[in-house]
Parts: structure tokens; sequence; C-alpha cells
């Protein structure tokens, strides 16, 4: 500076100073700026930093199982490989010029690999999105075919393609109990059945763990999950027994077969407990394919479908009448013969009588004779006895789109005519399962239960979290009136009864039949040629252990009375049923094991000793039923005796009295068998029945 003019070194001494100040300037907003962010700003800056670091990870639980009553698997989950693409990752580091034409070449590849269009997949990998899936569901060659895409040895590997575990719902027992189940979608969420009502117990909670990403965003490190079985779906245990279920849907499927109907609903009730042991619904569906089914295959009819009960409604109208005291189990009341008009209406009789009992009115099933005794009992007292059986109300059980049926609420509105007809079950709605609860109200010596389905859910650790024990919903009438109205009905399937096709030989049945006409839903008038064809009991009378109730909807086939059509599946339901759980026919005896095997072999001295296992009079047994040795649970053997010449509908009766599987070929008379007749096949075997013209 010293050998500088005075000016310049002034100069010079300016722009230090200048520049000094701005270097200071510039190092105090440097400090101030890290005082910010390391100080003040500390949770913003570093919320900012953990966003583009760490990436959220939702990680879904395992579906939870749903078992039977025994533990046997209805519906599982199992993780499947899926194929997602990270478009970012695939297209990184090529220059942007030449993407569109990678995008085509990946596209051509990927597609080939994994067998779908090139246009859907070039679609996908152009959105450019971290996630995107290509293919749910793959096979193992499609699997391999995809890594092999990313081999680094090849000269363009494609990047970004990911197979990832993900779980897929699993039916192991095929259609059985498809109605009741529902199915799962691809994404994962129930749709009908229990899937769909319990879906939130079954998916369990999702949690959200953190994960590591490089500047790719590629995950590298996550915390992972502390207790997997906690974190999965819980556990549902139904109350149906899949034996009783497999029972209940083959003979409902061979009555929609025989009669050539529409659709169908069985259900098998505890009484004592209130818990459903079977509930069939024809036609049903295959979950694992719910693809290929069509929305009506997959309804709940015992549940979702609601329809005229007819004469099944006499019981409960005579229950209610009873426990009035507006009849007396002696009164004899005139039935004018089969015809009496109402009103601008005439009501008739199928079977025409002059003086009748409350017993012969439900016997022989007369509409005249409820109808009288209806209007006695009066509007309001047969609408409140309705409604104390359950009939106008859900029943509560866990699935979806059940119906209340239609029960009109302003009783004292009702004529004369509609006060008659409701009596006999014409002008109100039920649905199968309202039936068979009310009739076990009956049953349970008047009172109602809660209907269970759903017998306890767990967590994935076994905690129960929730279990179901016998409710009484309300005592609908009193012990004496219930057990008189089951001593009533029981003459239905004796004698003269509708519904002698009902009896179970060994045992007393309770129950009534019916017969529905349709209405037109064009017309709003009954129709004369579709009906619905129910029958709905108990067995034992006694001592109840089952409920049944079967609904058979559109019935062709040359008959659509409920006691031909429905209460043949009652007693072949109930037969099965029975034996299963070991419930034993009354005045049966003991036999040894060594007559019951030389009966087998066909030796005539044991064939009396053997004949104390059957109380059937010996005319009445359509073949011999011989216990097959070495058979777990007693199984059953039929020798079958000589048909030849039957018509075609009596082949197929005695068949089904056999408890076989008909298989009709030709049309006339029979003419041959397979096998033939005088083998010994087992129950549930099938039979070929061939027949041939008359020449």
């Amino acid at each position: 500076m010293k050998n500088l003019e005075l000016g310049r070194a002034q100069g010079v001494r300016t722009r230090m100073g200048v520049l000094c100040g701005t270097l200071a300037l510039g190092l105090s907003l440097v400090l101030t700026g890290a005082y910010n962010i390391q100080v003040r700003d500390t949770d913003g800056w570093r919320a900012l930093a953990e966003k583009q670091r760490l990436r959220r990870l939702h990680v879904t639980p395992k579906r939870g199982t749903v078992t039977d009553r025994n533990g046997t698997p209805l519906a599982v989950s199992v993780e499947v490989p899926s194929v997602s693409v990270d478009a970012i990752e695939m297209l990184r580091g090529i220059d942007e010029a030449y993407v569109p034409m990678r995008i085509e070449q990946y596209g051509e590849r990927i597609a080939a690999a994994l067998g779908l269009p090139v246009e859907d997949v070039v679609e996908k990998i152009s959105r450019r999105r971290r996630f995107a899936w290509l293919k749910r569901r793959v096979t193992p060659d499609e699997v391999e075919a995809v890594r092999a895409l990313g081999d680094p040895s090849e000269r363009y590997p494609v990047r970004g393609l990911n197979v990832e575990g993900e779980g897929q719902r699993f039916y192991p027992q095929r259609e059985l109990a498809a109605n009741v189940l529902g199915f799962v979608d691809n994404d994962g969420q129930g749709r009908e059945g229990i899937e769909l009502s319990l879906n939130e117990e079954l998916t369990g909670k999702r949690e959200e763990i953190r994960g590591v990403r490089d500047r790719a965003g590629r995950l590298i490190f996550s915390e992972g999950v502390e207790d997997e079985a906690a974190l999965a779906g819980h556990n549902v245990e139904l109350t149906i027994d899949q034996n009783i279920q497999f029972i209940a849907e083959r003979e409902l499927g061979i009555a929609m077969k025989t009669h050539e109907a529409a659709g169908g609903s069985v259900i098998v009730l505890d009484p004592s407990t209130g818990e459903i042991l079977a509930m069939a619904s024809a036609p049903g569906f295959n979950p694992n394919d719910y693809g290929a089914s069509e929305a009506d295959g997959r309804r709940n009819r015992a549940t979702a479908d609601r329809f005229e009960p007819g004469s099944s409604m006499k019981v409960f109208s005579m229950a209610t009448a009873l426990a009035q005291k507006s009849v007396e189990p002696t009164t004899q009341i005139y039935c004018e013969e089969g015809h009496m008009p109402i009103d601008n209406v005439v009501i008739h009789d199928t079977h025409p009588a002059k003086w009748l009992s409350p017993t012969q009115i439900l016997q022989v099933s007369s509409n005249i004779g409820m109808a009288k005794i209806a209007l006695a009992l009066g509007p309001r007292r047969l609408y409140e006895g309705f409604r104390r059986f359950g009939f106008g109300e859900r029943s509560g059980v866990p699935v979806p789109y059940e119906a209340s049926g239609v029960l009109r609420p302003r009783a004292r509105d009702w004529v004369p005519v509609e006060t008659a007809s409701a009596a006999f079950g014409q002008g109100v709605s039920v649905t199968n399962l309202q039936l068979a609860l009310a009739l076990g109200a009956v049953a349970n010596r008047g009172r109602l239960l809660e209907p269970v389905l759903v017998r306890k859910i767990t967590d994935g650790t076994g905690v129960v979290l929730n279990e179901t024990t016998t409710k009484v919903r309300r005592r609908v009438v009193s012990a004496e009136t219930a057990r008189l109205v089951g001593e009533m009905i029981a003459s239905v399937t004796e004698g003269e009864g509708t519904g002698k096709e009902a009896a179970v030989p060994g045992f007393r049945v309770a129950g009534k039949t019916a017969t529905a006409q349709k209405i037109d839903p064009a017309t709003g008038r009954y129709n004369d040629t579709t009906y619905v064809a129910s029958f709905v009991g108990f067995v034992p009378v006694d001592k109840p252990r089952l409920v049944i109730s079967v609904v058979v909807d559109e019935p062709m086939a040359g008959t659509t009375a409920g006691g031909a059509v429905a209460a043949p599946v009652f007693r072949r339901v109930a037969e099965q049923t029975l034996r299963y759980l070991g419930v034993r026919p009354e005045g049966t005896q003991n036999a040894k094991l060594a007559d019951v095997a030389a009966y087998a072999d066909g030796q005539d001295p044991a064939k009396a000793a053997y004949q104390a296992l059957d109380p059937r009079p010996a005319s009445s047994a359509p073949a011999a039923v011989v216990p097959a040795l070495g058979a777990r649970g007693g199984g059953t053997q039929v020798r079958l005796p000589d048909l030849a010449g039957f018509p075609v509908r009596d082949a197929i009766q005695k068949a089904l009295e056999l408890e076989l599987v008909p298989i009709v070929e030709g049309t006339g008379k029979l003419d041959s068998m397979d096998p033939p007749a005088g083998s010994l096949v087992p129950k549930g075997a099938k039979l070929t029945l061939i027949f041939e013209p008359p020449t």
C-alpha cells in the first residue's frame, strides 16, 4: 500500500472493506440459517428429511380362517405371487429421447412373459408411477419368466419388476356352504355372506411400518412387525356342521333336479340352543371361481328370499288361539263342506269336511277351519301372536341382506278376509330362517331363542374375543300350549295327514306341509302355475333334537304339493342327521356283531336278530340295510331290489328311499340298472336307471 498513490490506495481499502463486509454478511446469513435449521426449526426440517428418506408401508395382515363347529376349515388364506411394476425405477437413467422406444420394448417383453395385452402393459408403464399391479396371482412359470427379464446378463435387463406374495382366499370344501360364506374379491374385501358381514374382524388391523429408501426410491431396510400373530385377522368358528351341511345340500340338490325347481333352501336347527347346524341354498356356486357364477346363485335364499308360507302359518295361528283361550282342543268346528264365502272371496278346502277338531284342521290342512278360528281370535291378537313368534322382524344372524318379511303393521285395519287369509299364510311373507325359528319355539316348550350362526371369534394367538351363548328372546306361549301344538302337528305325519312322506322310521315327527301359490308380478294376482312347496317340522316329538325347514321354489315335473316335494327332503335329512348325531330310534335294541355279520352274509339265522336294529315293519323296508363292517361312524350299505318295469317317478322315489343318487337315462319303463339288482352298494352311491319306451 505504501508504494501506491494516495487515491489508488484509498480505492483498494474501500474495495477490501466492501468485500470483507460482504463475506461477513454472507457468513452471518449462513450462521443464521444453520441456527434456524439446527435449533429453531429443527422439528420441521427433521420431518422433511424423514419424508424424503423414509417410506411408509401399510402391511395387510393375513385374513382370518373360517371353520365349522368341529374346526374343519371352510375358508382359509394362502399366499400366492403377484407381479407389480415400479415404472420410475424401470426408466431410471434412460435418455428422455429414448424413453418411448424403451417403454414399447419393455411392454412387449413383459406382456409375452405374463400373457397380457401389450397395450395394457405399455399404458401402465407410461404412467410412470412407483407402483402398479401388472398381474395378480400368477403361476410359477410366469414368476420364472418375469425373473428372467431382470437377469443382469441380458443386454437390456428389465428393472422395476417385483414379485410379491399376496393373500388369496381359498375354500377347501368348494361349493359347501358357499352361500353362507360368500367370497373375497381380488382386493381382499369380503363380498356376500360371512366374508362381508364379518369383513372387519376377518381382515384384522392394518399396521404402518417405515423403511429407509435410497435416491432411486428402493426400499433397503424395514423396521419389521413386532407380533405377526397379533396382527393377523380374527378366526371365526361357525355353528355349521360340515357333515350335516353336506347332507342338507345333497338332498336339496336331488329334489331340485327331480322336480325341476327354480331354487330352494334347507335350515337345520338345534331347538334347545338356537344353533344353526346347516343352512343350504340352491342353486349354489364355487367361491373359488365366483366370477363364473351368476348373482342369483350367490344369494343366501334361506335368509334373503321372502315367500308366502301358506299352510305352515296354521301352526302359529293355532298356537296363538290356544294360548288366548279363543278355542279349545276339543272344540268341533263346522268347515262348510269345503266352500265358504268371506266378503267377496270364496275360501276352498282341498279335503272338504263338515265338522273337524283343531287337531284334524291341522292334519288335513283345512283353510276354512283355520279361518273360523282366526276370526274368533280377532286381527289384533292374531297379529300380536305372529309378532311374538318373530315374524315381521329380522332374526339378527350376521349375514348380509337378511329380509324381515312382510307383516302388515295395522292389524286393526284388517278386514275379515285379510284376517282369515293371514291365518293360513296368505298376505304375509316370511323367510325360511324365520319359519324354522318360530317352530323351534314350539319345539323348545314355547321359548323363542336368538339364532346362533357364529359360535366364537378368536384372535391370531387363540384368545377368545367373543363367544355366543344361548339367549332366550322371549316366551311365546306356555310350555303346555307348545306341547299340545306339538302333539297336534304330529298327526300331520301320521294316518291321513298331509305330511306322511315326512315320517322318519323309528321316530315321531311333528310338522306341517304347505303349498303356496306365488303372485304374478305382472298382474298382482295369484298364479295357478307357480308354487312354493315347503315342510317345517321337528323330531323327535317328545325330546326334539332337530328342527328342519325345507322350501322348494317353483317345483315342476308333475307335482307341486309340499307333502310330495318338501316332506321327503325333510325325512331324508332328518334320518341321516339323527344317525350322524347318534340318536337311536325308539324301540331299538342292541345286536351282536356276529349276528350282524352273519346277516350281511345272507345267513337266515341272524336275520331276526338284525331286524331288531330296524324298527320299520318288514313290509315297509325297501331293502335290507346292512352296516358296512370296519367302517367308522356306522356307514351302511343297501342291497338293490329288482325295479324292472317301474315308471320313472316310482323308480326315482325308490332310489331316494334307499339313499342313493339316481341317474336317469331314457324314458318309459325301467329296463335295467347299473349296478344290477341284488348288488350290495354303499348309501350315497350313484344308481343309473335305464328306461325304455313301451313297444
